[in-house]
């Protein structure tokens, strides 16, 4: 069953956010995001494949505009990937973009000695993967890539 309902929800998935990509280079909103360099206690990446977008990706996702970024950060690694525990929390980065036809304030976090356990299957998030910081896969996001750079000396 599952071999069945992955292809179709990707395509589904893919299909939404390209819909919801054409109504934001009507609105143009202004969104909030938060996302992890999540790290093992080896220091390996913990990267996700969405389901709707290609490339891997740093763990995270929107926050409300009143929600502290740190809370927000923390929430979405207990949801994708499903984290334990973690170490220290750093914030690495505040950058505003223009990504997706959005305007966003996308706050990046280093999150050390992260425990997790992705027992469950998850609508959104399609695999997850562990990478040395040296060899990181060549299918990076654009975006992730360049908040990696972003961030390289804080490490």
């Amino acid at each position: 069953m599952k071999r069945l309902l992955d292809p179709a929800l990707r395509v589904l998935l893919t299909g939404v956010h390209g819909l919801l990509k054409m109504s934001w280079r009507l609105r143009r909103p202004r969104t909030f995001g938060a996302h992890a360099l999540a790290l093992t206690p080896d220091r390996k990446a913990i990267l996700v494949k969405l389901r709707y977008a290609p490339g891997w990706r740093l763990p995270g996702g929107g926050r409300g505009e009143d929600e502290h970024p740190r809370e927000a950060v923390l929430r979405e690694l207990r949801e994708e990937i499903g984290m334990t525990g973690h170490g220290a929390v750093r914030l690495a980065a505040e950058l505003n973009e223009d990504t997706d036809f959005k305007r966003d304030l996308a706050f990046l976090f280093i999150v050390e000695d992260v425990a997790y356990r992705p027992s469950r299957w998850s609508w959104e998030i399609e695999r997850i993967v562990e990478a040395s910081l040296d060899e990181l896969p060549s299918d990076l996001s654009p975006r992730t890539a360049g908040w990696l750079r972003a961030i390289r000396t804080k490490l």
